[in-house]
């Protein structure tokens, strides 16, 4: 039988070709699961770092007590509840993939409580902040186009920053005010875009177009850095802290706020919970319900105000 780590690598294998899984997950998982071998191979008695030692185990090797030993290595570094419910996430998907492959006999991870942990409200911009925001992109040169695009895009759709990234020219269709978006599992969905996105990609396109076509290295990119290559996730991420800094924004700004911002305004206004689960490409109606709560506790603390018999 195949030792763990062989295991392993078939099983990141099955994910990447299969489940059509991004680098960045992929990267995760391993990270999460080579821990949890290492933790394992230890309270085995074993040295992780022998590669004949790691051969003479296998998954089936696990059971109930390895997990909880893993989980107490876990917490004996501080790790937080978040972290350890996803690295035994992890190791159940592992184990599941096992069990379906007739490796393993049971999922030991299944008798295991995940912790118990507290939901945070995700963070988002109020209506003025975003708005302040935007409206302090300089666009004076074709960079500062490209970013009031870029972000008016992000906000106007509620899309995923890789997803933005990811953006060609020929997914935008203007006059069907639509954007084509291939998420999460190279899943597409359609997302409505507003006229202002629409009006600012026009005008930093037609900027770009002014340049010449000589310096593109990809012409199908919609957003471009100075190289005339795609523009990066981490680049997008850098210049959306560069505006908001220069705005004065005073929560923390990253990428996935930006999404929070748009779907908590947008259920704010009153939009359909389900229509705005499908614009996000969210799989299960309960990830898109935790923008709920930012609106009831908003509602709540309106009525403590409000009402005259609370």
């Amino acid at each position: 039988m195949s030792g763990i780590n062989t295991q392993l690598e078939t099983f990141l294998e099955f994910l990447d070709v299969h489940k059509n899984y991004s680098a960045h997950t992929l990267r995760a998982y391993r990270n999460d699961l080579c821990e949890f071998i290492r933790v394992f191979a230890e309270y085995k008695g074993k040295n992780p770092d022998k590669k004949e030692d790691l051969e003479s185990l296998t998954a089936s090797h696990v059971d109930v007590l390895s997990i909880r030993s893993y989980l107490g290595a876990l917490y004996k570094k501080r790790d937080k509840k978040s972290s350890v419910a996803r690295k035994l996430s992890a190791v159940r998907s592992f184990f599941n993939h096992l069990l379906k492959n007739g490796s393993v006999e049971e999922n030991p991870a299944d008798m295991v409580a995940t912790p118990k942990q507290e939901k945070p409200i995700p963070a988002y911009l109020t209506v003025d902040d975003m708005f302040r925001l935007l409206d302090h992109i300089e666009t004076n040169t074709v960079a500062g186009l490209r970013d009031k695009a870029m972000f008016e895009t992000l906000y106007s759709t509620g899309i995923r920053i890789s997803e933005l990234s990811g953006l060609d020219l020929a997914q935008v269709d203007s006059s069907g005010g639509v954007i084509r978006v291939v998420g999460k599992g190279n899943k597409e969905r359609v997302a409505p875009i507003g006229k202002r996105a629409l009006k600012a990609i026009e005008e930093y396109r037609l900027a770009l177009a002014e340049l010449g076509q000589d310096w593109l290295k990809d012409r199908a990119a919609l957003f471009l850095n100075k190289d005339g290559k795609r523009l990066t996730e981490r680049s997008m991420a850098r210049l959306l802290k560069f505006w908001a800094d220069k705005a004065e924004i005073s929560v923390p700004i990253f990428p996935h706020a930006v999404r929070h911002t748009f779907a908590t305004h947008m259920l704010d206004a009153g939009a359909d919970l389900r229509g705005v689960q499908e614009i996000l490409g969210h799989e299960s109606l309960s990830t898109t319900q935790k923008y709920t709560h930012v609106t009831i506790d908003r509602l709540s603390r309106a009525y403590d105000k409000a009402h005259p018999r609370k």
